[in-house]
């Protein structure tokens, strides 16, 4: 298949030699946050991703999103992609060759040091830091893990970063993937409507975020904080900054203990 790339200045469009109707060209701006994905499940994306927000920057190129199909770098007549583990037991993996395939066309006119993820149970556990990493590169390529996992030389030679969601297993890697799109692209230049909602959320700063109200005034007979209302910004700025640190504490005693640790002198 053949890829075309047009400018227009400051945009460029993606296409493909698939049949018009299937496809819906996105201008993207020179430059933008690429993610890449390598998946069985092509048809999952954008999934989510193509909603809300996320759903508006891709639209407006802010940044872009690729699929790469794994099947047709399969084996055989009827492109295989896994295979029995070695040594025995249940399940099937992905197979190195496959794979390889996968990532070289994937990474092919990507700059130095551009990252490359594989979606797995006992990868790092991303987090917010993890996040704004990403959103400073020029992009990701992300494997979605299938079956019972990828033939590990393939983790060794290509140097892959594994990142888990969470402590939990999955059938797949393509939620956790859209997860971590998602936590990085609304990090992005313009994404967010209000650029200081990335600065006061939770994370940011170490913290959980202090609780939010809104109108009605009084609602089933629970009223706002009345310092909410005071219009006084000081004060305000405290009583979140505090019950940042009461929730944090509360929920989260790890976290507590990290920031208590980055707030001692030395």
């Amino acid at each position: 298949m053949t890829n075309l790339t047009r400018s227009h200045g400051r945009k460029s469009i993606s296409a493909t030699a698939q049949p018009r109707e299937l496809i819906t060209p996105t201008p993207r701006l020179v430059g933008a946050w690429t993610a890449k994905v390598i998946t069985l499940l092509p048809q999952a994306f954008p999934g989510i991703l193509g909603e809300s927000l996320t759903g508006r920057a891709l639209q407006d190129g802010l940044w872009a999103l690729e699929t790469i199909d794994l099947r047709p770098f399969g084996e055989g007549r009827h492109r295989n992609v896994d295979d029995t583990p070695a040594g025995g037991g249940a399940g099937m993996v992905l197979r190195a060759d496959v794979m390889g395939r996968a990532i070289e066309q994937a990474q092919a006119g990507t700059p130095s040091g551009w990252p490359l993820i594989y979606l797995s149970p006992r990868g790092k556990r991303m987090d917010q830091a993890m996040v704004q990493s990403l959103s400073q590169a020029p992009g990701a390529t992300l494997i979605c893990g299938r079956f019972e996992g990828l033939d590990e030389r393939v983790i060794e030679h290509y140097g892959i970063q594994e990142v888990s969601l969470g402590d939990f297993v999955m059938t797949g890697g393509e939620i956790a993937a859209q997860a971590l799109i998602d936590a990085t692209v609304r990090l992005l230049p313009g994404v967010l409507g209000n650029a200081e909602s990335a600065l006061e959320e939770s994370h940011s700063n170490g913290l959980l975020e202090h609780p939010q109200y809104t109108r009605p005034a009084e609602w089933m007979g629970r009223e706002i904080p009345a310092i909410l209302t005071s219009g006084d910004h000081a004060k305000v700025a405290r009583w979140r900054h505090e019950m940042s640190e009461k929730i944090t504490a509360e929920r989260r005693p790890d976290l507590w203990d990290a920031y208590q640790n980055r707030q001692k002198p030395g």
